[in-house]
């Protein structure tokens, strides 16, 4: 019986499953599919949890916040570089639970780039296509992801792309911290690379120059 082939962006891609991360309040710890990284910050807000923690030995990044948000289906993180800026915030479309003081990211692969003010895009859609094709996510939890991600893209330019005013029409405002508070030394700068990268695997690779893509 002939097949269709799959979309050669599909044949391009490698499935993985979805990407389960674990925030430990209590050990202030925060576990990747990569490690256990320690965390210098949690915080808990009325819409969800704040996170704060360093990336040591990155040649890129050196400190990373976030804001798990359950109710919007987002994780909204903010990247601090050691070089030039190269976005603003990162969203991440995910499925958050917790338990006890145990908070559960399941990453359903899309993610949005948002440059405050001027323009925000969907990424990582093919990742999406390859792990439904892959078995690895069902058609609601793809069709979920696709929703929270276009409803999000399309309030941003609703809002001009400001993520503050976007976020206000949900009754949600955040915090932000500076990098090397808490107690916490600033990470002494690395060179930076020069070209950007926009993947999400970029920023969930372990902080070890060695490990990261190219």
């Amino acid at each position: 019986m002939a097949t269709m082939a799959e979309p050669a962006v599909l044949q391009s891609v490698h499935a993985h499953p979805v990407k389960v991360e674990r925030h430990d309040v209590l050990a202030m710890s925060h576990h990747t599919n990569t490690g256990v990284r320690s965390v210098h910050t949690y915080r808990e807000t009325p819409h969800g949890l704040f996170v704060g923690r360093h990336f040591t030995g990155h040649p890129r990044i050196r400190h990373w916040q976030a804001h798990l948000l359950p109710e919007l289906n987002m994780v909204v993180c903010h990247y601090d570089f050691h070089g030039p800026r190269e976005h603003d915030y990162y969203l991440d479309v995910a499925r958050i639970t917790r338990q006890d003081q145990v908070w559960t990211v399941e990453d359903l692969y899309l993610d949005l780039i948002v440059h405050d003010g001027l323009r925000a895009e969907i990424v990582d859609t093919d990742e999406l296509l390859a792990a439904r094709v892959a078995g690895y996510l069902s058609e609601g939890d793809m069709q979920q992801a696709v929703a929270v991600a276009h409803q999000a893209l399309s309030g941003l330019a609703r809002a001009n792309y400001s993520l503050k005013d976007w976020l206000a029409s949900h009754g949600v405002g955040l915090e932000w911290v500076a990098a090397g508070v808490d107690g916490q030394s600033e990470v002494k700068p690395h060179p930076s690379a020069s070209n950007p990268i926009f993947g999400h695997d970029y920023y969930t690779c372990p902080d070890t120059a060695e490990s990261c893509p190219p």
